[in-house]
């Protein structure tokens, strides 16, 4: 696996589709640890999902209703969240947004695209 480079210009980082209305950027990466930022139209969803890998993520802009282990809680601009391995989370954007996660160790489910 590559390791990234020590500066991360946004403007020469590939933009994907990976929903309706929900876009994501890899920042920077290496085996160990990966930052990620994505961003969601309001109404978007980042569905229910499980991984191995250790999450914590911080919302830079907007307003989300966030699940974890079937437990709900709306957060704003400024706040975070923490998801252990392996346990079901999801997102419901209520106000156009950005979420920057952080992984451990590195999603490489990400990086085959």
């Amino acid at each position: 696996m590559e390791q990234s480079k020590e500066f991360i210009l946004h403007n020469e980082i590939p933009v994907e589709t990976v929903g309706k209305g929900v876009t994501r950027q890899i920042l920077g990466y290496n085996n160990d640890i990966m930052l990620v930022k994505i961003a969601f139209e309001k109404g978007a969803i980042g569905d229910i999902h499980s991984h191995p890998h250790i999450q914590t993520s911080y919302i830079v802009k907007g307003k989300f209703e966030v699940t974890i282990n079937n437990n709900r809680q709306n957060l704003e601009e400024g706040d975070g969240f923490f998801v252990p391995g392996n346990c079901l989370h999801g997102v419901l954007c209520l106000e156009e947004g950005i979420i920057i996660d952080t992984f451990t160790p590195v999603r490489e489910d990400f990086l085959k695209h």
